[in-house]
């Protein structure tokens, strides 16, 4: 006889009651979760969708052929992507050194990664722009330079960085936090530089949190808008960003602009993560296989 047969089966109610999970059933999660991304999310998205069908294809041409929103449309999603780069690659630098060394104020420094969460926006705008203006403690010595940061797409870069830094650094810090090391002691006994070290097993597993990470941090910098329009200057064909010109166009009563300009805004955006989320995927079963 098997030891399996001797073990007294539980009870059909207990057996059932194990399955149960602690939220109701499938049923009224899934409702509760239609209704509610329906009245947050799909809904005002139907809604943009709709009213912007009405420009047709010729108000979508008229719409892109303004040289003005060209020049937006650079702005906003070149430095937008940018910011995210750069994100991607201090964000983890920050990562590590809050998650892998202990030093006086290291507290006090992982809650200052959060104030982008906490403060206003524009807030932080109007901070950026009193520091990096011409007359400001830093934009006032690259100025004798005939440097200027505020007010220029740097200024728009800086905004970015600093509001997009928090999404970067809080995906890939418990990822960090829950790493092997045991697999860098081995590797670093086996005779691997720390280089190699880096590349071929403190890498990989960090790749989608950076892709994740990544990608909130493109998210944000692509609609963010009131730490930026006061920094930026909006000059138009140089540093106005493309939510600015969306609410232009509705200070001007052109709604049908308005509209369109955010469908296309729209459209860019879910591409971009569309293609980075497939990256992710693709990224994650090779991990997987590996």
């Amino acid at each position: 006889m098997s030891a399996a047969a001797l073990v007294p089966a539980a009870p059909a109610g207990r057996r059932r009651a194990s399955r149960r999970g602690v939220l109701p059933g499938f049923g009224l999660t899934m409702g509760l979760t239609l209704f509610w991304l329906s009245a947050i999310v799909l809904l005002p998205l139907a809604a943009l969708i709709a009213k912007s069908t009405g420009l047709g294809p010729s108000g979508f041409a008229r719409v892109l052929g303004d040289p003005r929103v060209l020049a937006a449309l650079r702005v906003s999603f070149g430095v937008s992507l940018a910011a995210a780069c750069i994100n991607a690659v201090f964000g983890v630098l920050v990562a590590w050194v809050l998650t892998r060394y202990d030093f006086p104020g290291r507290r006090l420094l992982d809650a200052a990664v959060d104030l982008p969460f906490a403060i206003p926006t524009a807030v932080a705008g109007i901070a950026l722009a009193s520091i990096y203006a011409p007359n400001g403690w830093i934009g006032g010595l690259v100025a004798p330079f005939g440097a200027k940061i505020a007010f220029t797409p740097w200024g728009i870069l800086i905004a970015l960085v600093a509001v997009g830094l928090p999404f970067v650094v809080r995906t890939v810090q418990p990822v960090i936090a829950e790493s092997d090391r045991e697999a860098e002691e081995a590797s670093a006994t086996l005779g691997a530089s720390r280089l190699r070290t880096f590349r071929r097993v403190l890498l990989p597993p960090l790749i989608p949190a950076i892709l994740t990470g990544f990608a909130l941090s493109l998210a944000r910098c692509v609609g963010e808008y009131g730490s930026v329009i006061f920094i930026a200057g909006n000059l138009p064909y140089v540093s106005e960003i493309l939510p600015l010109l969306i609410v232009v166009k509705l200070e001007e009563y052109d709604y049908a602009g308005a509209t369109g300009l955010a469908a296309i805004m729209l459209a860019i955006s879910f591409g971009m993560l569309l293609v980075i989320n497939l990256i992710q995927a693709w990224t994650r079963r090779r991990t997987g296989d590996a």
